[in-house]
């Protein structure tokens, strides 16, 4: 103890918005020629982040830029559920630690789920499908685990029911029916979502009655809406898709007979969590609120309105090159999912992308959450995140649109209607097609793929997945696909994947732009030698000597002045038949660059455009053209 209260930061003077101001325009400024200088407004303007989805991201929170500083943040536990569905109470197991088998290898998946029990996973997802476990092989795959001590669930992209059938067995032999939990993962929704065939509403009434029958401590339906995110939806649409999905489900189960509070007792939401920290918190904090608001003009009690998220992280986001980045894509997920106070968090192998998941591999992805629960303790916090100005504001921009957004669909007809006559496909090309210029020119960026790639890309040794079927429905992609691609173009024929780097003057004037330069090829993998200074010709002797027919130069702007146009013509006299130069032609000061120089490198450029324009020079055949 002592006698005076401690303050921390007693000693320092609080610093001002217009003290803030200032240091930002003195680093934004720092280059700008005299007369040219940013106002505080542009500067601002530069600062703030426009989402694909068009939420809006300030460069700095306070609470004078809080539109609502007086707002009731609620309580953790109670409607409208903003802050969690539950009152954490300190456990460290806040949320189910639950890992997805797919492997149909009955003896393998057999032992991993064993292991998982065993090793700290306190929940098991099965898939069944022709490409993963077989539904006749569920009871052997789950065969040694007490269903009453571990929640189970199944999921299908091919017959929701036999899967759901499969695992009601296995309860019923069990003979603890009445105590089991889990997930019969049934969403005729999402089903027609993956598939394009019409939903079979018939069929998923008798199991939600079997089930509240049968199974009252499971779930019957879990809104699937990692079908939307796989295809490239927005945080908008993914929460609205969500929404509607939920509603046309309550609205079909009420004509049957099923009470709306019955509903909110068998339904769970698979939601996606990402490497997005902030936008994955305020995405789960923003579903249980329009959740509780279905709930509340449904007249379901308000205790009961609480929307039981399973959080999964977003095969979208997952990488094939670099896969090891991968590992810390599901850290951040998984603390987001946590944070955001998700009932289970399951986080996919990083080698996911290349085949069946190995014992290190899984042993990483359930290691990744008990470290996050056991040694970070974040389940012992309920709502971290509350209060604070930004996640709050995400939560309500979040909120607002997909409540929007919702009533959209609602105006269409509902969400059946809204897949059935391509409304959802089209607004998630739409989002696909501006995320796209974004990954392209690297606003936003993939660490090991995009940006920072690896020079030496060594594949995984993994089982590769069997065969899946062909689905009509939503098409799965991922991010990184359109950079790998490049590489698997510059694999297949590598002898002719060269360009030539003519560094000019010493290194103090080309290597950032040679740093810079180098990084964008071998984001494709393009072999680079390079040259330090030297004359044309000695330059032109070093680039006939590597066998390239492309040359990028790479200097500053004085250099390229002094030097640039000569190199040009020596090089073209030479047969090199494309002359790339990193920043813009015009630093040459020629009125000759625009008709010698084919093309610039520079921040902020459509990379993976570029790329394969140099791929098509070089002859190099598209990823799995013919020979």
């Amino acid at each position: 103890m002592t006698e005076s209260p401690l303050t921390l930061a007693g000693d320092f003077t609080a610093p001002s918005r217009q003290d803030w101001e200032a240091e930002v325009l003195k680093v934004l400024n720092r280059r700008r020629p005299e007369g040219k200088e940013l106002s505080i407004e542009q500067a601002m303007k530069r600062l703030t982040t426009i989402t694909v989805d068009e939420l809006v991201i300030d460069p700095l929170y306070t609470s004078a830029t809080d539109t609502d500083a007086d707002r009731d943040l609620g309580h953790p536990g109670v409607t409208p559920f903003t802050r969690g569905t539950s009152l954490r109470t300190g456990a460290i197991h806040a949320w189910d630690v639950t890992q997805l088998h797919e492997d149909p290898d009955v003896a393998f998946s057999n032992a991993a789920a064993l292991a998982d029990l065993a090793k700290g996973a306190t929940s098991l997802w099965l898939r069944v499908d022709p490409d993963a476990i077989a539904a006749t092989d569920v009871a052997a795959v789950l065969a040694g685990v007490l269903p009453e001590l571990a929640r189970l669930r199944v999921s299908s992209h091919t017959d929701q029911f036999a899967a759901a059938a499969a695992l009601a067995d296995f309860w019923r032999a069990s003979g603890k029916a009445a105590e089991v939990g889990g997930s019969l993962g049934i969403d005729v929704l999402g089903h027609a979502a993956r598939t394009g065939e019409a939903p079979d509403f018939a069929a998923q009434r008798e199991w939600v009655s079997t089930s509240v029958t049968e199974f009252p401590k499971a779930r019957a339906l879990a809104v699937d809406t990692l079908v939307y995110d796989d295809a490239g939806a927005g945080d908008v649409d993914v929460l609205a898709f969500a929404i509607a999905t939920a509603v046309e489900h309550l609205r079909d189960l009420e004509q049957a007979g099923i009470g709306a509070e019955q509903v909110f007792a068998q339904l769970a939401f698979r939601v996606p969590i990402n490497a997005d920290q902030f936008m994955t918190i305020a995405r789960l904090r923003a579903l249980r609120r329009l959740w509780a608001r279905v709930g509340e003009v449904s007249g379901v009690r308000a205790s009961k309105r609480g929307a039981i998220q399973l959080a999964v992280t977003s095969g979208r986001m997952i990488t094939r090159d670099d896969p090891w980045v991968n590992l810390l894509r599901g850290t951040i997920a998984t603390f987001a999912g946590a944070v955001g106070g998700a009932e289970s968090i399951t986080v996919l192998p990083h080698d996911t992308a290349w085949g069946l998941p190995t014992d290190f591999s899984r042993r990483m992805a359930r290691n990744i959450q008990l470290l996050a629960a056991e040694e970070s303790n974040l389940g012992r916090v309920a709502d971290p995140a509350g209060g604070s100005w930004y996640v709050e504001s995400l939560t309500d921009q979040l909120a607002e649109r997909a409540w929007k957004r919702f009533q959209e669909i609602e105006a269409i007809g509902g969400m059946a209607k809204a897949l059935a006559d391509g409304h959802i496909a089209e607004s998630i090309d739409a989002t696909v097609a501006a995320r796209a210029v974004r990954l392209a020119n690297r606003r936003q960026p993939i660490t090991g793929v995009s940006m920072f790639p690896n020079a030496s890309e060594q594949p995984l040794e993994v089982r590769p997945r069997p065969t899946a079927p062909t689905y009509g429905g939503l098409q799965p992609r991922r991010d990184s696909e359109i950079f790998e691609a490049l590489r698997d173009r510059v694999n297949a024929d590598a002898d002719k994947a060269k360009v030539f780097m003519a560094c000019l003057g010493a290194r103090r004037d080309f290597g950032p732009r040679e740093q810079f330069t180098s990084n964008v090829l071998l984001v494709a993998g393009l072999e680079h030698p390079a040259s330090e200074g030297g004359t044309p010709d000695e330059i032109v002797q070093q680039v006939t000597a590597a066998g390239a027919t492309t040359v990028v130069l790479c200097s500053s702007a004085k250099v390229y002045a002094a030097q640039a146009i000569d190199v040009v013509k020596a090089l073209k006299a030479a047969g090199v038949s494309t002359v790339l130069i990193a920043g813009r032609r015009t630093e040459t000061g020629s009125d000759e660059a625009a008709s010698l120089i084919d093309g610039e490198i520079f921040d902020g450029m459509d990379v993976a455009g570029f790329l394969a324009g140099i791929l098509d020079q070089l002859g190099l055949a598209q990823a799995g053209a013919a020979q």
